[in-house]
């Protein structure tokens, strides 16, 4: 958004000769806080600063010099370490998203401590999946040396992914999560796959490669899925990096990630004809294309046991966004074929307002469908809590 209005990156502190004087980054934050409005980052930041920090004045440039104060002495404060914060606010987990290369050691210091609360690890194969990754080649020698297994050759690279997922559940996961421009998969057979797999490992593969690649992928980790039982999330539709000067001066995850139209109907057929109809299979679908939810994703997950519609995610994580998801979905899926709600924030202390906004636009969609006569009151207030958190425990196997 900053950006967006013509404030550097090096305003905001980031990239090389960046400004590292925190107390000026906020000062710009909140000179430009204007820019937020009627935003959900506006709420998000507003409900942290109120609620959670209990400063009741709002965020201005007159302001910006005693709410950097305030939140600094706050944080001084034993109440606001992270593990204070998570009992605080009643979350019951934790899914962190880890690459298939992680060793999770922090997951071991948690689990070792004399701490209660239950954070859990998330499978994120990208970056040994995805040719087009940044550094692929290095990843897959080091994929082999942590797993032992041969990845030069296609059996062994999937058993190199089979022996990760079993080190994952040990600490904990119950999900894997595979973040693809395109929601296309195949079916290839195995002699295909294994000429694909050598043009990959070799360093020859076309983008056209890399993306049957990708596709037949997400075919072997619903397979693996149907074995090992962990939930598979399926993030797609967003145009990565969409920058290239931005992207070279300050890598991946600055902004310039844009929703882009993105398929279901015929991109998920040859998965879904090869395991679609495996109750073992739990798959939770996001998009950021919008335009698919009433035309392709509710039809889909009305028709197969294996899925569920993930909510709003990212750009549509927002009151208009849950409310025009429900709208576009239910009438087809039903409520009992979403995964309710699970916040994707990386902000701690964004989590009590994601998910309060999340209930409270639930609670009046159900609210009009009683005053509508299209569901009774009692149906209503069974349903609510089972959107609030009900449906995600269910899924995710918590």
């Amino acid at each position: 958004m900053m950006v967006s209005q013509g404030i550097s990156f090096e305003a905001l502190g980031i990239g090389k000769g960046a400004e590292r004087d925190r107390r000026k980054i906020w000062r710009t934050f909140a000179e430009h806080y204007h820019l937020y409005r009627g935003t959900p980052s506006r709420l998000w930041v507003d409900h942290a600063l109120s609620v959670v920090f209990g400063i009741p004045q709002r965020l201005s440039v007159e302001t910006a010099d005693d709410t950097f104060d305030a939140i600094n002495e706050k944080l001084l404060q034993d109440d606001y370490r992270p593990r204070a914060l998570y009992d605080r606010f009643g979350i019951e987990v934790i899914a962190t998203t880890d690459g298939a290369l992680d060793d999770l050691k922090w997951h071991d210091e948690a689990r070792q401590s004399d701490w209660s609360g239950r954070v859990v690890p998330t499978y994120r194969p990208d970056a040994v999946t995805d040719p087009e990754f940044e550094g692929f080649a290095e990843n897959l020698i080091r994929f082999g040396e942590i797993t032992g297994c041969d990845t030069s050759s296609w059996t062994g690279y999937l058993e190199a992914h089979r022996t990760r997922r079993k080190f994952f559940l040990s600490k904990g996961a119950t999900a894997t999560d595979h973040g693809h421009p395109t929601a296309l998969t195949a079916d290839l057979t195995s002699s295909e796959a294994e000429t694909l797999w050598r043009r990959i490992n070799s360093g020859d593969a076309t983008a056209a490669d890399a993306e049957v690649f990708r596709a037949q992928m997400l075919t072997e980790f619903a397979r693996m899925s149907c074995e090992d039982g962990l939930v598979m999330q399926l993030h797609a539709g967003s145009h990565r990096n969409h920058n290239d000067h931005v992207f070279g001066a300050y890598g991946r995850d600055r902004g310039f990630d844009i929703p882009r139209r993105t398929g279901f109907v015929e991109e998920l057929r040859p998965l879904l004809n090869a395991v679609g109809m495996d109750t073992r299979l739990t798959l939770v679908l996001f998009t950021l294309d919008e335009s698919t939810y009433a035309r392709e994703l509710a039809p889909l997950a009305g028709a197969y046991p294996s899925l569920r519609l993930g909510p709003p995610w990212w750009f549509h994580d927002s009151f208009e966004g849950m409310r025009r998801f429900r709208e576009a979905t239910t009438e087809t899926a039903g409520f009992f074929n979403t995964a309710g709600f699970n916040d994707d924030t990386r902000a701690l202390c964004s989590i009590p307002a994601r998910h309060d906004v999340a209930r409270r636009c639930d609670c009046a969609y159900l609210a009009e469908l009683v005053t509508t006569h299209r569901l009774d009151e009692d149906e209503a207030f069974a349903l609510a809590p089972l959107l609030a958190n009900g449906l995600a425990r269910e899924t995710y196997k918590l």
